[in-house]
């Protein structure tokens, strides 16, 4: 029976991911026994998803196959999903079998939040997976090719978007592009077609300074987006949605951005948890589990008195910081303290546009639209080489 550690990775995102790759370069040979776990062969870009869903990309830009991220030598990968996480056993439960290990690091990713919004889990849709993606494009060019065939079809080009944080604003700007196109290809005159973007909090992307802001929504309104800020979504119909101030907004197409909750694994699991997170530690374990680490949409990192938003940077530094902290446990070294660094953010809004922030300088239209492209070729740069940004990577 093999002596050496065994380390389970679930999930295979940004935090997962990185954490895979880091530990297959710092582990010598027969060091320990790494299996990486995630319900489908390939890793998806998540920050890209709001493109293929619109229809402006294609869906084989967002995602690898991770045999060619890994070292098969040194990672096991199992394609499997996880069902439960017992943690006095040591032991992962998978759909098809178990797995018991020295070392956990839980990288699941999150579920959407709803706020218990009536009707919001049962009739809207959201930009989580390559399927959802597949999903709402589908249903969108669905729409169009109905629009003619009934009576009183306004609600089949009325699309509603709920949530005006970084993923909806990009979702709505794909969109809008991609409205003129669908329009000729069905004879739909476009003056018809109606976008909404909705939301609760009084202003759009929060992080942002507010000439940006007002730039991105001058750019969208522009493009035909409807903005209702400081308005939250009552309820969710099949027909639609209610709006706090009574109004309905008729549509068969509601798309929810509103929110990221942590796994219901992770609390089923018996973590304390908010919203699904797990507060950890400064060397990202799990309170009271030296062996657990908690990484990306799971895990909970105060900045002060608030929490730092579950980004993609966050979880691929988690990812290096959490893989080093094993290594160095395993060889009786020191752990090395979880120290977030924000290399800025940059928003696309749709073809030629973006807003971004980096260190003191701010970025609108073009400038911020290339700014966007570099950072999502140097994810793949880092992830898979150049082959892999010569073979995925956007440069016009």
């Amino acid at each position: 029976m093999s002596s050496i550690p065994k380390i389970v990775i679930l999930g295979a995102g940004y935090g997962g991911i990185l954490t895979a790759q880091r530990l297959q370069k710092e582990l010598n040979y027969n060091e320990a026994d790494v299996t990486l776990v995630n319900r489908h062969d390939y890793h998806y870009i998540t920050t890209h998803l709001h493109m293929p869903a619109a229809g402006t990309d294609s869906i084989e830009n967002t995602r690898v196959s991770i045999s060619k991220l890994i070292d098969e030598f040194k990672i096991d990968l199992v394609k499997s999903s996880v069902q439960e996480i017992r943690l006095h056993d040591k032991k992962v439960i998978l759909e098809d079998g178990t797995l018991s290990y020295d070392y956990l690091i839980i990288a699941l990713g999150g579920d959407p939040e709803t706020f218990g919004i009536p009707g919001l889990a049962e009739h809207a849709m959201s930009i989580r997976s390559i399927n959802s993606v597949r999903l709402i494009r589908s249903h969108i060019e669905h729409q169009f090719a109905l629009y003619k065939n009934e009576r009183r079809p306004q609600e089949r080009i009325n699309f509603v978007v709920g949530g005006a944080g970084f993923s909806g604003i990009e979702f709505v700007a794909e969109l809008a592009d991609r409205i003129p196109k669908l329009c000729r290809e069905y004879d739909v005159d476009p003056a018809l077609v109606n976008i909404y973007n909705i939301e609760a909090a009084p202003t759009a992307l929060p992080g942002f300074a507010p000439e940006l802001v007002d730039y991105a929504m001058e750019t969208l309104k522009k493009k035909g987006v409807t903005f209702k800020l400081g308005t939250a979504i009552k309820e969710c119909t099949p027909h639609g949605v209610i709006l706090s101030t009574g109004e309905e907004i008729r549509s068969n197409t509601v798309v929810w951005t509103g929110g990221i909750r942590g796994n219901r694994l992770v609390e089923s699991a018996g973590f304390e948890t908010m919203r699904g997170r797990v507060k950890v530690d400064e060397y990202l374990r799990a309170p009271g589990h030296d062996n657990i680490y908690i990484i990306g949409d799971n895990s909970l990192i105060f900045n002060g008195e608030r929490p730092y938003p579950p980004t993609a940077q966050m979880a691929m530094q988690q990812g290096v910081c959490c893989a080093q902290n094993i290594v160095a446990t395993i060889r009786g070294k020191v752990l090395r303290k979880f120290e977030y660094q924000h290399k800025g953010t940059v928003a696309s809004l749709g073809k030629g546009q973006g807003i971004g922030v980096v260190g003191n300088k701010t970025y609108q239209g073009w400038k911020a639209a290339q700014l966007k492209k570099l950072v999502d070729l140097r994810y793949l740069y880092v992830i898979g080489g150049i082959m892999l940004v010569l073979k995925k990577g956007r440069f016009l």
